[in-house]
């Protein structure tokens, strides 16, 4: 094994620190996100050797290039076996072009990719220290409900979730509140953003040190590398060949689910292009087509509402990554290499109108059942293809994530197509189960009440 991979500060301004360290800490203590300092590299023969691998057996072999020493190798194998016990099914819908659905695991969302390895890391190492932590993760959606199921029952951490008490449906809400045990839900009355903010300030708050906080969102190091591998399962399972090139179209809305394919094509996977997929939040299509970036505030109350997000926190990973230098507040302090992120990227902002039209229109001609974020996802692709005429949509190799199931937005589903999406058995125990949770207004101060009256 090479030399350990150390993690360093977007904002450059905290000690270098090791995976154990940069997974339990969460955020920087100068605000940043934690980044490698080198993205290890995988042979052409390795990738290639992925096609007659297990799910499990890709993960580890992406994933222990990070954690390398810092846990044994069977306990790795054995962790992550046991994390990806479910199907991830790549859904033709014409030629070449493919649904990834990553909504089969316990919550039917692809956060259960990160999320059950999240918690079983952490209470990994946190036995090893015989301390507990708590985890602070503000959601649009999908990850409370993904991080709830995860951490659910571990003995070392306990989990608070704040969600904008608006904007996540009936089931996304219930398989949060419903769980209870070490799982704590606040119904904020504010955006994504604010859930995130609030956060935020706690992690910099000195006066909560001794909570031992830490973060499950996707500005954990820990969220993203294991979101790197459902991009090489994809292309293992569908390519021609090792250089067999691949789109990959992804719905964006905190950018840790773009962020993670990025991180596998800096370790050799042969993308051709990411289509970055907004919905009306296009802070980021704005920036890609003006170089100006500027927060949305707030944001955009859009269908796809797990991508509600006025500035993504990834945003600064991608940056750095290209060259540059961005402050979680999202001012750029110095530029990245903008012809190379246009190149590799291209960014585009789908309207609820379009999102809606394409979910008729692929059931009606292809009988394939999308939800809102799969269909921005899809939509963007056929934007792609519509801008760059050079590509034949056909024999392009093109993969559109699904991210949750259809049946997590069934009035959506129902207002649209007048049917009613199949319930998977993750969510069909969720009637009639008590919700728990506490409503607070968007101030820090009561939130910083609240956390100090009950954790100890």
């Amino acid at each position: 094994m090479s030399q350990p991979i150390q993690y360093y500060s977007t904002n450059h301004q905290s000690e270098k620190v090791s995976f154990r360290e940069a997974l339990l800490r969460g955020q920087a203590p100068d605000r940043g996100l934690y980044m490698p300092e080198r993205i290890p590299q995988l042979s052409k023969e390795q990738i290639a050797a992925f096609s007659s691998m297990q799910y499990h057996e890709i993960a580890y072999t992406v994933i222990s290039q990070f954690v390398q020493d810092e846990i044994p190798a069977d306990d790795l194998k054995a962790l992550l076996k046991a994390a990806y016990n479910f199907d991830v099914p790549l859904e033709n819908v014409y030629g070449r072009n493919y649904l990834m659905r990553l909504d089969q695991g316990p919550t039917a969302s692809f956060k259960d990719f990160a999320a059950r390895m999240m918690g079983q890391v952490m209470q990994y190492f946190l036995r090893q220290e015989n301390r507990k932590m708590l985890i602070l993760t503000a959601t649009s959606g999908d990850t409370g409900s993904a991080m709830a199921s995860a951490f659910y029952g571990l003995d070392n951490i306990n989990v608070v979730i704040l969600y904008p008490e608006t904007e996540v449906t009936d089931r996304q809400r219930k398989q949060m509140t419903t769980l209870h045990n070490n799982i704590s839900v606040i119904s904020l009355d504010g955006k994504f953003d604010d859930c995130q903010a609030l956060v935020k300030k706690a992690f910099a708050d000195s006066d909560l040190d001794y909570l031992g906080l830490s973060s499950a969102n996707s500005i954990n190091i820990g969220r993203l590398l294991p979101q790197s591998v459902y991009y090489f399962y994809a292309f293992s399972r569908l390519a021609k060949g090792i250089d067999d090139e691949i789109i990959f179209s992804v719905p964006s809305g905190n950018f840790g689910d773009l962020m993670g394919g990025i991180i596998a094509k800096h370790m050799g996977l042969p993308v051709k292009k990411f289509v970055i997929s907004t919905n009306a939040n296009d802070e980021v299509p704005v920036y890609f087509h003006s170089g100006n970036y500027k927060t949305i505030v707030p944001s955009k109350n859009c269908i796809s509402s797990a991508m509600n997000v006025g500035h993504p926190s990834n945003m600064a990973r991608i940056i750095d990554l290209y060259g540059g230098e961005m402050d979680e507040k999202g001012n750029i302090l110095k530029k990245p290499d903008f012809d190379r992120l246009t190149k590799e990227m291209y960014a585009v902002s789908i309207s609820d109108a379009e999102t809606e039209n394409t979910i008729k229109r692929i059931y009606d001609s292809h009988k394939v059942l999308l939800e809102p974020h799969g269909s921005v996802g899809w939509t963007g692709l056929q934007h792609f293809y519509a801008d760059n005429i050079d590509v034949d949509s056909h024999e392009q190799l093109a993969v559109s994530l699904e991210t949750a199931h259809p049946a997590k937005f069934p009035n959506e589903i129902n207002e649209i197509l007048d049917i009613d999406p199949v319930l998977p058995p993750s969510l069909s125990n969720l009637e009639g189960k008590e919700e728990i949770m506490t409503p607070l207004n968007n101030d820090y101060a009561k939130f910083k009440e609240y956390l100090m009256a009950n954790f100890k």
